[in-house]
């Protein structure tokens, strides 16, 4: 194993070894305290951008599923087509794996997808760091090419065109209801999700004007970077939303995680910056208006700033952690959205119910 240094943009650095790809990388650098999933976590395009921290200490130990395609062109245990974080940070990674179902080592599929990851490094510390000072850009730096330092960008970039599909694509064609997805980043259990509940699914390109295909609901889907760079998407639901005022049977909506801040953007609520996000598989959520309490799945790092939603429209779920938004909805029409992830994959299923809502008013 090669010795690796990572350098925070306010000089920290962790000192650790390669165990994947071995390129130089730099990225904004976020924590996940889940204990598990780090294959659905590595490919869910909401991370593109972004060096993944695990503070869990024990990496690798289960490999890596077979990345096999299903009849309907969805990845059986992935989240998407490939890998979309730019490294994974861990403490300590297990070179002996044993899982049923594993086909691969973590170490051989990062190299084999060209993603670096480094082990050795004191996760818990490199947490700390984070939260007091929020969430930074980093570089990963090879100690024996000292000359070689990448550079990157995070704040401003649009990575939702960057892995949103170019394309509009359809699954479970005549099989019941339409259900437009807008595709900022999608996870494919959502994909899985909605089929399963006997509906067709058209996902389109995020800056696609959905508006002008027939379909029964609107769906919003999750993705990485800012909300306020999808300036089309924004468009796009708004059209939607102040068309559908004027009939008299309102199409639902939903959305989750980037599709609740484009939800509410569209409202004409504002965003803001959480300082090191919502990442975990463990995150408590109260409905609003209830005693109902959820443990959530959470990969976000931007928020909806309740105070700023119209009045027809009003928070749905709070985080019990931080009282940030978890979910609006709309006071009179069927439009909903989740912060957190119903379809968790990984992560509990407790939530899963917002898809039987939603499929229930189509």
């Amino acid at each position: 194993m090669r010795n690796v240094t990572l350098l925070l943009e306010d000089g920290t650095a962790f000192h650790g070894q390669s165990f994947g790809y071995e390129k130089p990388v730099a990225g904004e650098v976020v924590f996940n305290t889940a204990m598990m999933g780090y294959p659905e976590s590595l490919t869910d395009p909401s991370y593109a951008g972004q060096m993944m921290v695990l503070t869990y200490p024990l990496v690798g130990n289960y490999g890596v599923p077979p990345f096999s395609i299903e009849q309907n062109g969805i990845a059986t245990f992935m989240e998407s087509e490939k890998i979309h974080a730019e490294a994974i940070i861990v403490s300590d990674y297990s070179t002996a794996y044993s899982h049923w179902n594993a086909k691969e080592s973590l170490a051989d599929w990062l190299k084999r997808e060209q993603v670096p990851g480094i082990t050795g490094i004191d996760t818990r510390h490199l947490t700390k760091v984070l939260r007091e000072h929020g969430v930074m850009m980093g570089k990963i730096l090879f100690d024996d090419e000292p000359d070689n330092i990448p550079s990157a960008q995070y704040e401003g970039v649009n990575y939702i065109a960057k892995v949103s599909c170019k394309e509009v694509i359809r699954y479970g064609e005549g099989q019941g209801k339409k259900v437009v997805l807008v595709d900022c980043g999608v996870k494919n259990n959502i994909i899985r999700c909605l089929l399963k509940r006997g509906v067709e699914v058209i996902r389109v390109p995020w800056d696609y004007d959905f508006n002008e295909l027939e379909f029964d609901g609107l769906f919003l889907a999750n993705g990485p970077g800012d909300p306020d760079t999808a300036i089309d998407a924004v468009k796009n639901i708004k059209k939607f939303l102040d068309a559908e005022k004027e009939k008299g049977k309102v199409r639902p909506c939903m959305g989750i995680c980037m599709g609740n801040q484009l939800l509410a953007k569209a409202a004409g609520a504002t965003i803001y910056k959480l300082k090191y996000g919502h990442r975990s598989h463990n995150q408590p959520v109260q409905q609003v208006g209830t005693k109902r309490c959820f443990i959530t799945s959470q990969n976000h790092g931007y928020a909806v700033d309740s105070k700023t939603l119209p009045s027809d429209w009003e928070p749905l779920f709070v985080n019990m952690n931080d009282g940030s938004n978890e979910g609006i909805r709309h006071t009179k029409h069927p439009w909903f959205s989740a912060q957190f992830h119903p379809e968790a994959a990984s992560g509990p299923v407790d939530t899963e119910f917002l898809f039987d809502d939603f499929v229930k008013l189509l």
